[in-house]
């Protein structure tokens, strides 16, 4: 039996993973559709449409659908074969079709729009308004004004940007899968640390291999490899491994999948009516048109551009001190300023990696989120996993009300992508009186555990956890009607507050104190640490603001032109980017070609959002540091305004209602050292 065709009888009507194989997906693909249909036929058929038998009968239609899309999709993300992904290939632009096929459907346009025209607002709710004009834009922006020609063109479009954004995550994970760096002379592991060289060994003996070291592409062992490693020549190798990701002359070349991506989003966006495809999709966003975009970005590129010069400028004159060649070169950058950093501050992330356990850490943010929000965390290992390395718990609240089902997915491996990331198998929302709780996932690529030590975390890894976790607090503690509206559906570049907020906690004393335990000793983390990396956390910050708006510019070099893209992708690089430049010039590499955030992900027109929520995150954690980092009075408001509003009306009236005022820039360049 097709376990997608049936109720899920597992605790909290968790997905049943382990009756799920992939000749599930297809079938139960089609019976859904056709389900899904049936219910749109209804709601076409009604003879007196009102908001009730309309627009929520169209937000409750395909509850069975959705389920399958989200649960075939997060596999695919995190635990995908070769037999997923060619199901993929028809999976995607069946579901893209179908999805044209309602919002271009005349007959259920034509009943939304009756709603619209002749309901009476003064009786809805505030959420009840948001999801009418959402669902009527909804219509609109996927051509239901259109003529039909323009609706075929359109569709047609659709289905082709699924099959590629799919071709371009595949590519890249191709890419990363592929490069291997064999050492077998142990001189060419100088430098680097001893966890990180056991971990290569145990990585050699995955395949088989002895008498030799092996790194990869993963994160963990890229980014220490590319930090502590004295060899120049491998870390050169590494780095252009990397930075060439979907960029060398082979079967996994994205370079013409993201301009065909760019060029099929510009010609969709202005068959609609919109100059380009940056003006389609800020038209739902805060900052509302591509040139407020602009004018932010270069702002902050304005105020902190000669700042990152000088921290370049100082870690090349330290590097040149210590007999490194000039000009510095980027896969010298991270070595000669981790070398700077523990000159300045007698301060390195080896150095507070014992202190950081990742069960500790785990249990840090539990913590965290019970002192903010009365949450508690209790493991279950009744609720079927995709791999042995989840985690799953149930989560209450103060008054032991089950709020949200909680996965964990820590570590990398083959069939994984990189990077870190929140999802849900299951949204929140009530129906017919009864609710419906959230299924949260986090889902990272951190170290594991080796033979000699358990999983420690880089504080940048911790920082990734907190941030992960933040998502999944904006998700677990929903408390709308209306699924589409719930959690994490709000806004782009509102979304990444919850999460960024997070982070903020990481350097506070009070926080660390709750698990920051050395994992041999069990001492806490000393005084002397807290003062050294609060101390340091402006170090470098000019340099990762000019990096993250360098992405951020580049987003909207693809994005934002009304123009077809004719010039290489080298090209376009070069001018995106050569504002931000801050090294020499090189060939062969390139970022486009494994930016997933833009193009197989959501973030398109949308990276800044990371800069954007910077200045909300840094001015509502004011909040929280006036009157105390777990004070309950700003966590009930953040909360209540925040976290369970989700997407139910205008982010900036539930920021309002939160902080009393919109947020100014000013914290965020305080806490970067730019004011």
């Amino acid at each position: 039996m097709n376990p997608f065709t049936a109720e899920f009888n597992t605790p909290f009507e968790t997905v049943p993973f382990e009756k799920i194989k992939p000749e599930h997906f297809l079938p139960a693909l089609d019976l859904l559709i056709d389900k899904n249909r049936k219910e749109i036929d209804q709601i076409c058929n009604q003879k007196k449409p009102n908001f009730f038998n309309v627009i929520e009968a169209l937000e409750q239609a395909g509850r069975n659908l959705g389920k399958l899309s989200s649960t075939f999709f997060n596999l695919n993300s995190a635990e995908t074969n070769d037999e997923i992904q060619e199901i993929a290939k028809t999976f995607s632009p069946k579901l893209s079709a179908f999805g044209n096929e309602i919002t271009m459907n005349e007959t259920l346009f034509e009943k939304v729009k009756h709603v619209v025209d002749t309901v009476d607002k003064s009786k809805l709710s505030t959420e009840q308004i948001t999801l009418l004009d959402k669902t009527y834009k909804r219509f609109v922006r996927n051509g239901a004004l259109a003529s039909e020609d323009i609706k075929d063109q359109v569709k047609t479009i659709d289905e082709q940007l699924s099959k590629l954004k799919l071709q371009f995550g595949e590519n890249v994970l191709k890419e990363t899968n592929a490069f291997e760096l064999v050492i077998e002379d142990e001189k060419n592991l100088k430098g680097l640390p001893d966890s990180v060289i056991q971990a290569a060994s145990e990585l050699a003996q995955e395949t088989n291999r002895s008498d030799c070291w092996v790194f990869n592409l993963q994160y963990p062992s890229y980014l220490p490899f590319m930090t502590y490693a004295e060899n120049g020549e491998l870390r050169q190798k590494m780095f252009r491994a990397f930075a060439s990701r979907g960029f060398t002359n082979n079967e996994n070349n994205n370079e013409p999948i993201v301009i065909e991506i760019a060029n099929l989003r510009l010609k969709r966006a202005q068959l609609l009516g919109y100059k380009t495809h940056a003006d389609f999709v800020l038209e739902e966003r805060m900052a509302s048109t591509p040139q407020n975009v602009e004018f932010f970005l270069n702002d902050l590129l304005e105020k902190s551009i000669e700042k990152a010069k000088e921290q370049v400028n100082e870690v090349a004159i330290f590097a040149s001190d210590h007999g490194a060649k000039l000009p510095l070169q980027r896969w010298d950058f991270s070595y000669w300023s981790e070398k700077l950093k523990l000159e300045k501050y007698n301060f390195n992330d080896e150095i507070l990696k014992p202190y950081f356990q990742l069960e500790n850490v785990i249990n840090g943010v539990f913590l965290v989120a019970n002192k903010l929000y009365g949450l508690t965390f209790i493991k279950n290992n009744r609720i079927q996993i995709y791999n042995a390395d989840v985690q799953t718990y149930e989560v209450y609240d103060m008054n032991n009300n089950f709020i949200s089902v909680f996965y964990a997915d820590f570590h990398p491996r083959k069939g994984k992508r990189p990077g870190a990331w929140m999802t849900s198998y299951q949204g929140q929302f009530v129906e017919n009186g009864k609710e419906t709780r959230p299924h949260i996932s986090i889902v990272c690529n951190f170290s594991k555990a080796t033979s000699s030590e358990p999983s420690l975390l880089t504080f940048m890894e911790v920082k990734t956890l907190f941030h992960e976790f933040g998502h999944a607090l904006h998700g677990m503690l929903a408390k709308g009607k209306y699924e589409s509206l719930s959690g994490t559906n709000v806004f782009w570049d509102f979304v990444e507050l919850p999460s960024q907020l997070m982070e903020n906690w990481c350097y506070e004393k009070e926080c660390l104190d709750l698990y920051a335990k050395h994992y041999e000793t069990g001492e806490l983390i000393p005084n002397e640490l807290i003062s050294k990396l609060i101390e340091s956390a402006k170090y470098l910050e000019a340099y990762y603001t000019i990096r993250q708006l360098s992405f951020g510019l580049l987003d909207m070099a693809w994005n934002g032109t009304s123009k077809e893209i004719t010039e290489s992708v080298a090209e376009l690089e070069q001018r995106a980017m050569e504002r931000t430049s801050l090294f020499p010039p090189m060939e062969g590499i390139s970022s486009s070609t494994a930016f997933a955030h833009i193009f197989s992900g959501g973030y398109s027109s949308g990276y800044y959002s990371y800069k954007w929520a910077e200045v909300l995150d840094a001015d509502a954690f004011e909040a929280f540091k006036e009157k105390g980092i777990f004070n309950l009075e700003v966590a009930s408001a953040f909360r209540s305004n925040i976290l369970e509003k989700g997407g139910s009306e205008h982010p900036m009236n539930l920021y309002k209602a939160f902080r009393g005022k919109e947020p100014s820039n000013k914290a965020l360049l305080k806490r970067a050292g730019l004011d």
